[in-house]
């Protein structure tokens, strides 16, 4: 396994719209492989969840594991929002855009409905933080980052604080 470099904000990558993967994409080792890889790197940042376009690869798919035990790894492969139902406020942060974390409004309940890393299909309703990530993972794989969500003026801060943290740390 390998630690996979993440891109970071305001890297115009992070924009990019991510496809679909190809069903038969799902039985290479190297697709595997990179999964396991996409694990790695989540665990070890540490975060909760990371989309394929988190680490330069514009396909539709994330990993995401919100047990403190890193018990329940799950993997998202074309993955689709049903039903939404409520609204909730969560203080995210994201991989992507290191220091910063900011609340953002959500559906607080959904449905999902994707594929698993061996392309068998599967459906899951979610609540509280797991719904969080499956909707902040998503919009990565929209080209959507949560510093969306903030104001104009705040997302020009959040720019200034990392290349200044970037600056300092080279």
């Amino acid at each position: 396994m390998a630690l996979l470099p993440i891109l970071e904000f305001p890297d115009p990558r992070l924009r990019t719209k991510a496809v679909p993967v190809d069903a038969a994409r799902l039985a290479e080792p190297s697709f595997q492989q990179l999964v396991d890889d996409m694990f790695e790197t989540m665990y070890e940042a540490p975060g909760i969840g990371l989309a394929a376009s988190q680490v330069d690869v514009h396909q539709r798919f994330m990993v995401i594991d919100v047990t403190e035990d890193k018990s329940r790894p799950l993997v998202f492969v074309n993955p689709q929002i049903g039903a939404r139902q409520g609204e909730q406020v969560y203080q995210e942060g994201c991989l992507s855009v290191p220091g910063i974390y900011a609340d953002v409004t959500r559906s607080d309940v959904i449905s999902v409905q994707a594929l698993d890393r061996h392309g068998k299909p599967f459906a899951i309703e979610a609540d509280g933080v797991l719904a969080v990530c499956i909707q902040h993972e998503m919009d990565h794989l929209d080209g959507k980052l949560f510093v969306d969500y903030l104001s104009p003026l705040k997302r020009e801060m959040v720019k200034k604080k990392l290349a200044k943290a970037r600056k300092h740390a080279a």
